[in-house]
């Protein structure tokens, strides 16, 4: 159950990093030349893929862990504040019922096509 919650900090700040500098060269393409715009816009593609791709796979593990542990219902069982049950309750069901996964995952895969489309169209044609 420990390997299923922790993550390592170089795991979590690698993936954060990713999306900060996938989202900031999204943003520098603007103000870059032709050259310098194409390399912004893999370097912010591959970002995009490692960064969704990541997002999507911990939405999927938080959902299957609610759902495998029954935590909406061990969550109903606890004795607490109906406030702090009440808050308990909605984080866990979000955890398991959320489309954010569905939303990351759409990107994720869009950037990857988009990354084969930006090759094809650059290297191959």
């Amino acid at each position: 159950m420990k390997e299923m919650i922790h993550t390592s900090n170089f795991k979590r700040l690698f993936f954060f990093w990713s999306g900060i500098i996938a989202t900031f060269a999204y943003r520098a393409i603007i103000i870059l030349d032709k050259v310098w715009t194409q390399i912004a816009w893999y370097v912010g593609t591959v970002g995009f893929i490692l960064y969704f791709g990541h997002r999507a796979h911990i939405q999927k593990k938080r959902s299957l862990m609610v759902i495998n542990n029954n935590l909406v219902e061990v969550v109903d069982k606890l004795k607490l504040k109906k406030n702090q049950k009440d808050a308990l309750i909605y984080l866990v069901k979000t955890a398991k019922t959320s489309k954010a996964r569905f939303n990351s995952l759409f990107i994720f895969w869009l950037s990857v096509i988009a990354l084969i489309v930006g090759i094809i169209f650059d290297f191959i044609l």
